[in-house]
């Protein structure tokens, strides 16, 4: 049709036909030329040399030389050109029915999706806590002292991690959103710029572990436990040598489930914890390194994952060993996303902080026990954290999407809230039974044993209810509800923080603190669950979700 346009378009002026004729046969055999000597010259750079050139002037490039070719060349010039159109549509049309498979499913086909996904995922979330747990249980065979230190180590180690979460929460959540947009592009520059704010927040943190972990040690640990001070050092100077590693890792694992891909990082997962069991045995248990051992087998299996997550991300057509300085207004996207989840990250780690250190105040044996069950809390805890990587994947397709319905994504959280109350009481038994039944897993000593069994119950009502709560929260991340998440868990926090003190003055014990424990599980449910049953959620109102989507848009 352009060609029939063009042609009446010119039909009085003959010599002008043939003039743009042979400007068009120039200008596409210049780009020809110029595609062929860039490619020979593509050829000739490292593979992981990335160059940048700018979106705009590639628009218009190719803009140009697919309108010349379009309007003036015949029907068998354009026959290739019109092949590899119906490919791109085809494509596209693939994609489309590839994000609409979830929805047009009934909720017990579309649970059995779900699982597919969270099956694979929950292996990535269970590899971390696997790590410290192991470090839990091989040194605890070893030393009660260095098991008490791990209580500390691990704190600074793994529990600081988390507040670098908002790293993982944006990159999922951004690259999910830009797949709604089929741009490649766009995912690529996003991938980029996340992989280098990990990179800074990555050496920040080794150079305050460096420097100032034995004066954060001694801040948590207080002056009655100076004399594991030494060996929780020990263990944390080494481990922070990953944090680098640690966090564009994250980046990296975050953008392959925001594209739905949970098996490759789970590959990369599976590598890294055999080698932190067998470092650890074979450091700790015959070698004889102890705490020092453990912290080196840790940091090389984080490493070797952080590795093995690029090169799977690479796998997919994305360069991740390109890295973006990010321009102010991008920085500022970011941080309208990070800085609510980051408050919230904040908040949650800050209450598991505070618990673990009214438990230390209260001795070596307590702070032991209290190692043991949070450890084992923990290992539990991240089985339920798949369902809220689910609802950041899944959600934003039915959000803000092209096939936008807010009908189905209640549908898919109602799925997802239905695989959390089973998965709940699953992990609760098992769970609880572990520390149970067979403490002598973790210690041999009988002392921490009875410890340990004394926030049993505490320990179950806590867990039960946990799966259901990531999946609430997932769904309002997804959804971009920044503010009553941040607002709510800072607000859950102060509460816990006044309990905890108050539990501690009337000297209840560990019990006590874990008690505070349950209630701050249950009320984190009950107010995600309120706000997106009401008439205003992100769920109900078509109001709310445009004002969203207009944001985006924006963006």
């Amino acid at each position: 049709m352009q060609v029939k346009t063009f042609a009446n378009h010119f039909v009085s002026s003959p010599n002008s036909r043939l003039k743009l004729l042979s400007q068009s046969l120039t200008s596409c055999s210049k780009t020809f030329l110029i595609s062929t000597t860039l490619q020979w010259h593509s050829s000739l750079l490292p593979s992981r040399l990335c160059v940048f050139a700018p979106k705009d002037h590639r628009k218009r490039f190719i803009t140009t030389c697919i309108s010349s070719s379009q309007e003036f060349a015949s029907e068998n010039d354009i026959s290739d050109t019109s092949v590899s159109l119906s490919e791109e549509k085809e494509e596209e049309k693939a994609v489309e029915v590839k994000t609409e498979g979830l929805a047009d499913q009934s909720i017990w086909n579309q649970i059995k999706e779900i699982m597919k996904f969270t099956g694979p995922a929950t292996g990535l979330w269970i590899c971390g806590p696997l790590m410290s747990l192991i470090d839990t249980a091989v040194i605890g065979q070893g030393s009660s002292l260095e098991l008490a230190a791990l209580g500390p180590g691990t704190v600074l180690c793994d529990n600081m991690s988390y507040i670098f979460m908002f790293l993982s929460i944006a990159t999922s959540n951004l690259v999910a959103t830009s797949l709604t947009k089929q741009d490649k592009n766009e995912v690529q520059h996003q991938i980029s710029v996340l992989l280098f704010v990990g990179l800074a927040c990555g050496f920040s943190m080794l150079i305050f572990t460096k420097f100032f972990g034995m004066q954060a040690l001694f801040a948590f640990t207080g002056s009655k436990n100076v004399h594991i001070l030494p060996a929780a050092n020990k263990y944390v100077q080494i481990r922070g040598l990953a944090w680098p590693a640690v966090l564009t890792g994250w980046v990296a694992q975050s953008a392959s489930l925001g594209m739905k891909d949970s098996w490759g990082p789970l590959k990369a997962l599976v590598v890294a914890s055999a080698v932190n069991g067998i470092g650890d045995i074979v450091l700790c248990r015959f070698l004889g390194y102890g705490i020092a051992g453990a912290a080196w087998a840790t940091m090389a299996s984080q490493v070797i994952a952080a590795y093995m997550m690029i090169i799977n991300l690479n796998q997919k057509g994305y360069n991740a060993f390109a890295i973006s300085i990010p321009l102010p207004n991008e920085l500022l996207a970011i941080f309208e996303l990070a800085a609510p989840v980051f408050v919230m990250m904040m908040s949650k780690v800050a209450f598991f902080t505070l618990l673990t250190y009214f438990a230390t105040s209260m001795g070596t044996i307590t702070l032991a026990a209290h190692q043991v069950m949070i450890q084992t809390l923990m290992m539990c805890t991240v089985w339920g954290e798949p369902l809220a990587q689910t609802a950041q994947s899944f959600m934003p397709e039915f959000l803000y999407g092209m096939n936008r319905n807010l009908a189905k994504a209640r549908m898919l959280l109602k799925s997802l809230v239905i695989i959390g109350a089973i998965l709940g009481v699953l992990l609760a038994i098992v769970g609880t039974s572990v520390p149970w039944l067979f403490p002598n897993i973790f210690t041999p000593d009988k002392v921490i044993v009875q410890e340990m069994h004394k926030v049993l119950v505490a320990y179950f009502v806590a867990l039960i209810v946990t799966p259901a709560i990531l999946s609430l929260e997932g769904t309002l991340l997804a959804g971009r509800d920044l503010k009553f998440i941040s607002f709510s868990m800072s607000g859950c926090f102060s509460l816990g923080a006044l309990a905890l003190l108050l539990v501690s003055g009337k000297g209840s014990g560990l019990p006590g603190c874990w008690y505070v424990l349950v209630g701050f599980q249950w009320t984190r449910f009950f107010l995600a669950f309120q706000r997106l049953l009401s008439p205003t959620s992100i769920l109900y109102s078509e109001n709310a979700s445009k004002h969203q989507l207009e944001k985006l848009k924006a963006a």
